[in-house]
């Protein structure tokens, strides 16, 4: 069985459900509750969202990843956002005054709310499933729900108006969680995830963890500074290299890593998704390692 970050008809079923694995699968009320039914053997793994192009990272998964043992991202997958504004059958869009829907979808739809409905109010709660089954209640103070079209499909209401994201390519990328194990085998086209607590706060810390990529040729395709929770200015880095750990420069990176910061979670190493290129740098291969090893050993005799 597979979890996800329900209720049913969110933007993180419909992700669940392209990747097309033949079992059962549960929704979780939160992030933490998800990632807790994995971590418990309550499911196989769990699909949570952790990053958005346009709001960017999803706070909740990349703290809940930061703080847990015992997980692992297996796979991610990309799923294009699309907004429609759904009503109950017989309201007209311009009927519509209260509208409800989650606070990512409302930041990604504020342009066109304000052009299309300036009459109307905007509330900002839950899921963008559970908007639409707020007004699928005949009883609902609210007109409209902002939601995906499964969700709106799900509770039986009607499209006043689709692809009203005020960016049409927008993305939300989410990641699969299972349990700790022996990472997958590369593939060529691949991601690895962790987070970097530095040893100390001094000028140039962040720089010196940068360089343990920057000097084995390895690409960050995403780093974000999150508080550590215990005093104002403290900061972890969660971040997202190219390359697999079983890739010799992503080893000596995260060898460097561990040498000169405090504590490195490894979150795991998995099939990238996006279209980020992936080709080593000349010399980062694990062939230039191997000869560069071997002309060290030559030395050493």
């Amino acid at each position: 069985m597979l979890g996800y970050f329900g209720p049913q008809g969110t933007f993180t079923h419909q992700a669940l459900l392209s990747l097309r694995f033949d079992e059962p699968v549960q929704p979780y009320a939160s992030v933490g509750a998800t990632l807790d039914a994995v971590r418990q053997g309550q499911v196989r793994a769990g699909l949570v969202p952790i990053e958005n192009s346009v709001e960017g990272g999803v706070s909740a998964t990349i703290d809940a990843l930061a703080q847990s043992s015992g997980l692992q991202i297996i796979a991610e997958v990309l799923l294009p956002v699309r907004f429609g504004l759904y009503v109950r059958a017989g309201t007209t869009m311009s009927e519509v005054r209260h509208i409800i829907t989650h606070p990512h979808a409302a930041a990604q739809v504020r342009g066109w709310v304000e052009a299309n409905l300036p009459q109307a109010t905007v509330t900002q709660q839950g899921s963008t499933a559970a908007a639409a089954a707020e007004v699928a209640d005949p009883e609902s103070e609210f007109d409209a729900a902002i939601c995906a079209a499964v969700a709106g499909q799900l509770y039986g209401l009607e499209a006043v108006a689709t692809d009203i994201a005020d960016n049409p390519d927008a993305v939300t990328r989410f990641v699969l969680v299972g349990r700790s194990g022996a990472p997958g085998a590369a593939t060529g086209r691949d991601k690895t995830s962790l987070v970097v607590h530095l040893r100390k706060d001094h000028p140039g810390a962040l720089m010196e963890c940068l360089e343990q990529f920057a000097l084995r040729g390895v690409n960050l395709c995403r780093i974000e500074s999150r508080p550590e929770k215990d005093k104002i200015g403290n900061y972890y880095f969660s971040i997202d290299a190219l390359g697999h750990v079983r890739d010799r420069r992503v080893q000596e990176a995260l060898a460097g890593l561990h040498r000169t910061s405090r504590q490195v979670i490894f979150l795991g190493s998995y099939p990238q998704a996006d279209p980020y290129p992936s080709k080593p740098a000349k010399g980062t291969t694990d062939a230039d390692f191997e000869q560069a090893d071997a002309w060290l050993g030559s030395i050493l005799g």
